[in-house]
């Protein structure tokens, strides 16, 4: 009976990770350039040795699941604040903290912080071939939507930003022919990693669409599917659990009777 207890809570133990994973997906359905967390086994651990409740190395050194991200492509958004670019094209925007670190990103939306610098929603600075991308204080005047969005910029297909016709540089674009390499700071951002292969795209080899958000690639109804089927394979292992219990405390009460 221990056995089957055993079994049944190694079975569950993956699919609380997958639970866990599907719900973050599912909480970041609607958040803009969000990629798509994605899980496969990473080793089988051999039947036998686990039946018999041997720990192999397998066991003891790798967790039964690993993670990957999917970079897919979400849709596109229009929003027509021209702060918000989405990249038609594969690559990922260049952000830059105030460390100088950078940080690769599909998230697109942007404003313009006190100092004039276009920043993300975290304050890392959108990185050109000039460096940060700065908003000549003087030419936000009259041409303010809000605080921090100023309707004299444009931003042609190039990813070349003009504010007030004046040339301030072209929006920085990395290609990654590894991305799997790249690794999560958080929902949107990634950092290279000592592996990952990349480079910096002329404006030429890039598509940027002003006025346009990336979405989430998160599929909401698969996503919500899955978490069905895995919370009834965690119910059913729970059961197992519960029933093995009761036989075993059974058993051991017929054991002290006689």
């Amino acid at each position: 009976m221990l056995k089957e207890i055993y079994t049944a809570a190694m079975g569950m133990l993956p699919q609380q990770t997958r639970l866990e994973l599907t719900a973050n997906n599912i909480a970041n359905a609607n958040t803009t350039g969000f990629k798509r967390i994605g899980v496969f086994e990473q080793s089988l651990i051999e039947a036998r040795e686990n039946l018999l409740n041997n720990k192999g190395e397998a066991e003891q050194a790798d967790p039964p699941l690993d993670q990957y991200t999917d970079f897919s492509t979400g849709s596109f958004q229009k929003t027509d604040n021209p702060l918000d670019l989405s990249l038609d094209t594969k690559g990922f925007f260049v952000l830059s903290d105030e460390d100088g670190n950078e940080t690769f990103t599909r998230s697109g939306h942007f404003q313009i912080n006190e100092r004039g610098v276009v920043v993300n929603d975290s304050g890392k600075a959108l990185q050109s071939d000039k460096g940060d991308i700065v908003v000549d204080p003087g030419q936000q005047t009259a041409g303010l939507a809000n605080d921090k969005t100023a309707m004299s910029i444009s931003i042609n297909a190039n990813g070349e930003v003009y504010a007030n016709n004046q040339y301030l540089g072209a929006v920085q674009v990395v290609s990654v022919d590894n991305p799997q390499t790249l690794q999560r700071t958080n929902g949107m951002e990634f950092q290279a990693g000592d592996t990952t292969d990349y480079r910096y795209l002329s404006p030429t080899e890039v598509n940027v669409k002003q006025g346009f958000l990336e979405g989430s690639n998160v599929n909401i109804i698969n996503e919500m599917v899955t978490m069905i089927q895995l919370q009834r394979s965690f119910e059913m292992g729970q059961k197992v659990i519960t029933t093995n219990d009761g036989t075993l405390e059974k058993s051991i009460d017929i054991g002290r009777v006689s």
